[in-house]
């Protein structure tokens, strides 16, 4: 290589983002929530070696185990062997966070969101949450539309949110497209899992888009899971029936729907919709079925755990909003969890946004003091945004949860997550420390201190 070529290999390489690198620490002292539905930990410990969770729980008794001394925040000294397996230890070369009187939990995991489509809602060249003047519906893909410098991940993410699932709106068709799961790391790479979910709207929205009735809605979904199995019948490059109504693009993407290796997210609320979505079981056995909405699923909860379809709901909606949401009521999520449906708090749409998801876990926490309500323990209130949602988005252990192989997402709050006066105060993705400033933040740091040494006379009070 010549010279010039070496110089000019060596200016692109700086040229280069330097690469965030997982950090080996652990978090001690700490009030400790493991994200299983479990209470929290009184005074626990947390190590998180290359990017992953090693370990998380508490001390045989007292404080947690270092393993020696400890030199500008990092364990020196050989660890010693242990008996029993409930102790948590730190490792040799592992920084040491202090969390005394503060919270440690797995991030947040934001179920059904719209993250990374839109900056400006008002402004349609920034805003690819529906497609409606498409001639693809099933087929519409979010992957290629995400933004991983939107504001909306950068605020939610200082929120204590590290992973969602994002979907689009329904534009001119009953099915909305194919979701991704992200992560909200500030780097490039946010897409976990591309094509994770269709979602399909069957209540009131639904029959608007079908023609004016549900009854059409059901038919216009019918009709397109026979075509997508006709059409994964049928030899690669053969002709369609004359009559079929899918563009190929759609029934080839409905064929994952059908053969359960991409979930169904169905939009309902009524539970005569729901008793309807679950039926569809008996003719298409391999559906994987997620009800999104359910504002009266706990008229059916029972039928719901049966089926053993999980919901993901917006938990504080207690107002006839729509005609189909007559029952609507703030124990919905109680009823549902106490008759043995898996539920996830979601639907983090336009003004509900993401961080908001630990105060609508707190209220259901409250709901239990309230004689004749329905509400949470605190576990399952901290479950139902962190591991639930990773569970139904396919992340079971790997995601919402502090448990050995887990990924790497902590974060540290100077009080208990669900009040609504705590914060986070560091967020690791990965094992990656983030950055929390944002657009917000920075608003706020800027005119928090006004200095009014040079303002006009006009402004003297």
């Amino acid at each position: 290589m010549s010279r010039r070529a070496q110089f000019a290999a060596a200016l692109a390489a700086l040229a280069l983002p330097f690469a965030a690198h997982a950090q080996d620490f652990a978090i001690v002292h700490a009030t400790l929530a493991i994200g299983d539905g479990g209470a929290p930990i009184p005074d626990g410990t947390v190590v998180v070696r290359g990017g992953k969770i090693v370990a998380a729980g508490p001390a045989a008794s007292g404080p947690p185990v270092i393993d020696g001394p400890v030199v500008d925040g990092v364990v020196v000294k050989e660890p010693r062997p242990f008996v029993a397996s409930n102790i948590v230890t730190v490792p040799v070369g592992v920084e040491v966070i202090d969390g005394t009187g503060k919270w440690v939990t797995p991030g947040l995991f934001s179920a059904v969101t719209d993250l990374g489509l839109w900056d400006v809602e008002a402004v349609s060249e920034s805003n690819d949450t529906e497609a409606d003047g498409s001639p693809f519906n099933a087929a519409l893909d979010v992957t290629p539309a995400l933004n991983p410098a939107s504001q909306h991940i950068a605020i939610s993410r200082a929120g204590g949110v590290t992973r969602a699932s994002v979907a689009a709106f329904n534009g001119n068709s009953i099915f909305a497209g194919q979701g991704a799961v992200i992560d909200l790391a500030d780097d490039a790479a946010l897409v976990m899992k591309p094509r994770a979910f269709q979602f399909v709207e069957l209540g009131e929205a639904g029959a608007r888009l079908a023609g004016g009735s549900r009854v059409a809605a059901h038919v216009v979904l019918r009709n397109a899971l026979r075509e997508a199995k006709e059409l994964a019948a049928l030899p690669a490059g053969s002709a369609r029936q004359s009559d079929a109504m899918l563009t190929r693009p759609d029934a080839m993407a409905l064929a994952k729907v059908l053969d359960g290796s991409e979930p169904l997210y169905v939009g309902v609320e009524r539970a005569a919709d729901i008793r309807a979505v679950l039926a569809l079981k008996s003719e298409f056995p391999k559906l994987n079925l997620v009800l999104v909405g359910a504002a009266e699923g706990w008229l059916v909860a029972p039928e719901i755990a049966a089926a053993h379809v999980p919901v993901i709901t917006m938990p504080l909606r207690d107002l006839p909003a729509e005609f189909e949401m007559l029952a609507a009521t703030q124990s919905n999520v109680g009823r549902m969890k106490k008759a043995g449906v898996k539920v996830a708090i979601g639907m983090f749409t336009g003004g509900n946004q993401p961080r908001y998801a630990a105060q609508q876990a707190g209220n259901l926490v409250a709901l239990t003091r309230l004689p004749g309500a329905a509400g949470l323990t605190w576990g399952e209130a901290f479950a139902a945004i962190s591991s639930v949602p990773a569970e139904i988005s396919g992340f079971a252990g790997k995601a919402g949860v502090l448990a050995p192989g887990a990924v790497g997402d902590v974060v540290l709050w100077d009080g208990d997550p669900l009040e609504l006066s705590s914060v986070p105060q560091d967020v690791w993705i990965d094992g990656v420390k983030q950055p929390l400033e944002n657009h917000q933040t920075r608003l706020r740091d800027r005119y928090k201190d006004l200095d009014r040494t040079y303002l006009p006379k006009a402004y003297d009070w």
